[in-house]
Order: structure tokens, then sequence, then C-alpha cells
């Protein structure tokens, strides 16, 4: 189906990039669902507006309907992705629509789950609910290209990230802290944004890192944390076992003691069983689709230099996150990771210079 020429007021723009903004607010904290944000107007005036939920259920437009106190009846609704018209674990979206009498739907793109996409044009003309999509929609584009890409893909959406020295090292004996706060902070913010973070075995034990987001407010909106052990040495003093709980924690791994097996499991960690290859890795494609069963849909990667390494060679980053520092650490340096960045360069095409705000830092993003 191709996109009509609809025509658009100002206003439209100006309530649809309200609808975006609510959408854009709660990316990768939705769950398995996307995060749709939903207004209503009425006589040009916002009656109410919806979000998706955290938990990803009830959706943007069943929210904004239920929360609205005033009658509905000949209002217009703007929403950023096409609303669902299909039977999972709720009804339809568009059942609630045509029940509350609102006279014309626009969204901004369709949904391309295929129980869905186009469908809901053809359910509200039946019930002469004018409908129009595309406004704003390269917008909409980019705030959904995650699920997006789930949805064609099905795996999660993978975003790593590194931070380096000016002379290319990611470990120091003396400097704990290669980048400064700003950049972060903007660790964090990614934290934040994404669903599950991944990390190897030999990072969990040499750093004890905690992977957790500890900008204020946001600390419950921490990704779940999924650790590469293929021998189970995850040590029982780690902040990761002293703080895993039922859903928090995921470990793939190969072999281990029925003893640690046990502690794992008592401690609520989920083990997920798999084999390694003939170099004595885990699959890293077999463990993103793993991950998507799992319901993961926006992965940070975490890694060292190795983990990092092996998901350049085989180009499984759909963006990567380089935080470089002006400062070099010479003798007091190890790991340098110059020849993974050379295939970070030669492999992701689009870079693009985020920031100038981080002092000493530059972050930059690589695309596909």
């Amino acid at each position: 189906m191709s996109l009509r020429k609809n025509k658009f007021t100002k206003e439209d723009k100006f309530f649809m990039q309200l609808a975006l903004n609510l959408a854009s607010d709660r990316l990768g904290l939705t769950g398995e669902n996307p995060s749709v944000g939903c207004v209503i107007v009425k006589n040009n005036e916002i009656i109410s507006i919806g979000q998706t939920s955290l938990s990803g259920r009830p959706h943007a437009e069943y929210n904004a309907i239920k929360s609205c106190k005033k009658n509905l009846n000949g209002s217009k609704m703007y929403v950023s992705l096409e609303p669902c018209a299909h039977y999972g674990k709720t009804p339809p979206c568009t059942n609630i629509i045509i029940n509350s009498k609102i006279k014309e739907v626009i969204f901004s793109i369709e949904d391309n789950d295929i129980r869905t996409k186009f469908k809901s044009i053809k359910i509200f003309n039946k019930k002469k609910i004018k409908t129009k999509y595309g406004l704003l929609k390269n917008v909409a584009q980019k705030i959904y290209k995650s699920y997006i890409y789930n949805k064609k893909k099905k795996l999660p959406f993978v975003t790593g990230k590194l931070a380096v020295s000016n002379d290319d090292f990611i470990n120091s004996k003396k400097v704990k802290k290669i980048t400064n706060d700003q950049s972060n902070n903007i660790t964090h913010l990614l934290r934040y944004r994404n669903d599950s973070i991944l990390i190897s075995s030999k990072t969990l034990n040499n750093d004890n890192p905690k992977l957790n987001c500890r900008i204020a407010g946001l600390s419950k909106y921490s990704p779940k944390r999924i650790i590469l052990d293929k021998n189970l040495s995850i040590r029982k003093t780690s902040f990761i076992f002293q703080t895993s709980k039922k859903n928090n924690t995921i470990i793939f791994y190969e072999k281990g003691s029925k003893k640690k097996i046990m502690q794992l499991i008592n401690k609520g960690i989920k083990l997920v069983k798999l084999s390694t290859n003939n170099n004595n890795f885990f699959d890293l494609k077999l463990i993103l689709k793993k991950i998507y069963t799992l319901g993961c849909r926006n992965l940070l990667v975490e890694g060292g230099k190795c983990l990092t390494g092996s998901f350049f060679k085989h180009m499984l980053f759909n963006q990567f996150y380089l935080f470089k520092t002006s400062n070099k650490l010479n003798k007091s340096a190890k790991l340098n990771v110059s020849t993974e960045l050379n295939q970070l360069s030669f492999k992701y095409k689009k870079k693009s210079k985020l920031n100038t705000f981080t002092g000493n830092d530059v972050v930059y993003l690589y695309l596909k």
C-alpha cells in the first residue's frame, strides 16, 4: 500500500510532534511492545494524552481514552504509530477507538507487525472514521528504528559502547576512569534507554561492574544483566551475584558444577545452557536470537577487547558509541584496541560527532 498524499495543517504537525515526543520519552522502557504516544484533540484543544505503559500494556490509545474526562464524541486522535488491530493479551486498540466515537485518526507511520500493518485503515473506514497517515514520518522512522529492526529480523537492536584513551587503550593500572563525568552520564543514559546489557565473565570478574543506571530518579529503569560465562566462573562476592533476583539476571553457560548451578538458581538467576563452537566461543548470533526470545528488544553491549572485537568482526552492532578522551595513558596502559577500532572504521561507514559538551572527551556515533 503506497502512502497517500494527505494534506496536514500546522496544528496537525504540532499535535503529532507532541505524540512523537511522548513516544520518544519511553523508548526502551515498554518491554516487547513499541513505545507509542497519543494525543486526543477536540475543537483544536488537547483533551487527553497517553503513553504506552512501562510494562508494555495498556497501550497509549487505551490510556489516553480511559484518562479523558471529557466527551470524546467527534474528537481527533494523533498517534505516533498505527493503532494495533489484532487480538493479543489485550483486545486491539481499534476497538476502543471505535467505541469512543472518535471521528478521525492520524498516525505517523504504519506498524510493520504483519498482524496490524495497514489493517486499521480498513477497519476505521468501515466505521466511517476518517484516517490519515504519513505525518512527520521521517521523525517517526528514527524513533522506531529499533522496533522496525526487531520485527523484521526477530533480533534485539544492538548498541555498542567503548571508552578509549587518545592512544587507544581501554584499561590502565593507575587510572580507574578513562573518560570524564559528562561521558559517564551518557553511559548511564544508554543504560536507561536499553532493556538489557551484555558483558563477558572476564569483564565481570576483573571489574566487578554494577551495570545499573545511576542517574538520579532513573535507577529503577536499570537494564536486565546478561552474562556470557561458559564455565560459571561468576564470583559470589560480585555485585551482580549479590544483587540478583528473579527476572533481572541471565547467564549463558556451557558447563558448571551442580552446587554452583543451584546457588545461581536460588538467587533467581536464569541459566541458559549453550554449547561453544570449535574455537571455544559462544555463537554470538545464536546468543542474540536467544536473547530476543527472552523478551529483550534493545541490547547494550559493554564488552572489553575480545567481546567488542567479536561483535565488530561479525557486524552485529546496529550502532556504536565511541568515547575518546584527549588524554594518553602511555606506560600505565594495557589492552590496546587499535585493531578493533580500525575494524569499526572500516565496517561501519556512517560516523558523526555527537557533542562538544564533554570537555576533553569526544563522543562519536557509528552506524551501519
